[in-house]
């Protein structure tokens, strides 16, 4: 090993940890987001559902945070998303099933202030039953929903 590779092992790893910072959108002071601030842009994988992005970019790698709004009687279809996830709720109450076919009676109700984690890869379902709910993802990214049916994605 030479005198410059630990250098050079040191300036990669200085350069990593600047990447991931910057994907998480830290800055060098602390920041708070009131509910009222978060900006809500139409969910694209599922029409009338809106996501606001809280801290870093759900697109590359790096942990972002993201909220999901979803109105009451939409049914997300049976989808996958590549890494895990955890979602807290924030409001309403969450219904979500696993399994490559929507099932109604699958669907298990979470109150706010639940958790539940969903490995990458996991098929599973999502539904508004009893009025509009809100999720907080948080996750490493680059994120993507992949709809068990391609049918059933809008986005074709």
């Amino acid at each position: 090993m030479t005198s410059t590779m630990p250098k050079a092992l040191l300036f990669t790893a200085v350069l990593s940890l600047a990447a991931s910072a910057t994907n998480a959108g830290t800055t060098d002071a602390p920041r708070t987001f009131f509910p009222e601030q978060l900006t809500w842009q139409p969910n694209a994988a599922l029409p009338g559902a809106f996501t606001a992005v809280i801290v870093g970019e759900p697109a590359v790698f790096g942990p972002f945070t993201t909220r999901t709004r979803l109105p009451a009687g939409v049914i997300f279809k049976p989808h996958y998303h590549p890494e895990d996830r955890v979602y807290t709720v924030i409001s309403g109450i969450f219904y979500i099933g696993f399994g490559e076919l929507y099932d109604r009676r699958q669907l298990r109700a979470y109150p706010p202030g639940s958790v539940i984690t969903v490995p990458g890869g996991s098929a599973h379902f999502h539904a508004a039953v009893r009025g509009d709910w809100v999720v907080q993802i948080n996750a490493v990214g680059p994120t993507s929903v992949t709809y068990v049916r391609a049918a059933d994605d809008p986005r074709l």
